[in-house]
């Protein structure tokens, strides 16, 4: 559970931007929310001009740090210990992406691996990264697990408790490099968790990124939309189709990893959120709900991508609603029921069993219209003629000896407890 900055920020965030949400994050550290996420682009100068000039920054050994403009208590070698310290003070953890490979400049500077003999252009492939031709793939070679090694060290020195390495589900798959992350980690003697982005990654390497990872995306980016964009490509992912992604990766999901379904598009985006202008988010207040409500159902990480400096009352009350967090972080067991009633189509409906004994039913309504029916308990499963029920949202208790009756809005959800 945590909060990232490139929904609201993109790469420009600052150090004080970063602080500034992450305090506010603090507010809430007691309900679970701990890992402040700095995403792709830390270390370029003058982000504004990311996608058409990059200038990078890095030390001596090739390896990328914090540029100083924008994280000043980087200054002085420090890179970004000062501010892992200021989190870890608060309870807080950090959180950093990486792309995958040698920066492409580090390479034509043959500059020398930190800790071994080798030089970067003994570890680098000739092929790039897709979508950022700036970053040229590591060998599966001894030069290459050198340079993966030297900065896993370096991230371990500064504090950092989160590793996401990028551009992993590019073509062909990087399998190597996600095994030679995953072992610098091990090397570098501080646990540090390993996310895997983005997504889709092949149905065949899933064996390998359990091993070797502990979230890995199932999906490109999602943002504030129920459906992906008409000719889009399938960028971005819309609401719509995380119901079906998580339902085909529900049984990913097991002790130590988690499939990763991408941040919450909720509350402000803004000030430079990379796709579409600043805005509050586009979904619905029952898209959101249902949004939160479903990554939890599917025990996907919780990581906010609203700018948390404008927190309002609704935001909020979704990021303090305790039975949705105690779904997503404590359940034994959280299923999509399949072969549901006919009159039940337009629905979406996951089962959860948590550590402390409780059932939780939740109802998501896919259709564009009001969703007026009745769900037995022998359609979902569980035992019993008579139960006690609870809606999370309005904390109402009755009793039923049938089933439960559903009224849910357009794209709305109902979540009820089941004793």
């Amino acid at each position: 559970m945590g909060w990232s900055a490139w929904d609201a920020y993109g790469a420009s965030v600052s150090e004080a931007d970063f602080r500034a949400n992450a305090a506010q994050m603090a507010k809430l550290r007691s309900y679970g929310w701990q890992y402040a996420m700095l995403d792709y682009g830390w270390y370029i100068a003058y982000p504004e001009n990311a996608h058409s000039s990059k200038t990078y920054a890095w030390d001596a050994s090739g390896r990328l740090i914090p540029e100083i403009e924008r994280f000043p208590s980087a200054d002085g070698g420090k890179g970004f210990k000062p501010l892992a310290d200021w989190l870890h003070a608060r309870g807080l953890k950090l959180g950093i992406h990486v792309m995958l490979g040698l920066p492409r400049q580090v390479v034509e500077l043959n500059l020398p691996i930190a800790g071994s003999a080798f030089h970067a252009t003994e570890a680098a492939d000739a092929q790039t990264c897709s979508w950022d031709g700036e970053f040229q793939v590591v060998k599966d070679n001894a030069a290459g697990q050198a340079y993966y090694d030297s900065i896993a060290r370096l991230y371990a020195d500064w504090g950092v408790d989160l590793i996401k390495l990028g551009c992993v589900a590019d073509h062909p798959f990087h399998a190597s490099e996600i095994r030679q992350m995953s072992l610098a980690i091990r090397r570098s003697g501080r646990a540090m968790l390993l996310s895997l982005s983005p997504g889709p990654l092949p149905a065949d390497y899933l064996a390998h990124v359990t091993d070797d990872a502990q979230m890995w995306r199932i999906a490109p980016e999602h943002w504030d939309t129920w459906r992906t964009p008409p000719g889009s490509n399938g960028f971005p992912v819309g609401l719509r189709e995380e119901f079906d992604l998580l339902a085909q990766a529900a049984g990913e999901t097991e002790v130590g990893g988690f499939i990763d379904p991408d941040a919450l598009a909720d509350g402000w985006l803004a000030p430079h959120p990379p796709w579409g202008g600043p805005r509050y988010t586009r979904l619905t207040q029952e898209e959101q709900r249902s949004e939160i409500a479903l990554w939890a159902f599917a025990r996907a990480p919780l990581i906010e991508g609203a700018n948390l400096t404008r927190t309002d009352r609704s935001l909020r009350r979704l990021m303090t609603q305790r039975d949705l967090i105690g779904i997503d972080q404590h359940s034994l067991s959280s299923v999509p029921i399949q072969n549901l009633p006919a009159d039940l189509k337009s629905m979406r409906v996951w089962v959860a069993h948590t550590s402390d004994r409780s059932t939780y039913v939740g109802f998501f309504n896919l259709d564009d219209q009001r969703s007026d029916s009745q769900v037995t308990w022998k359609d979902l499963g569980l035992a019993g003629q008579v139960h006690r029920i609870r809606n999370v949202w309005t904390g109402r208790h009755s009793q039923s000896t049938d089933g439960i009756q559903l009224n849910v809005s357009p794209h709305g959800c109902v979540v009820f407890q089941v004793d």
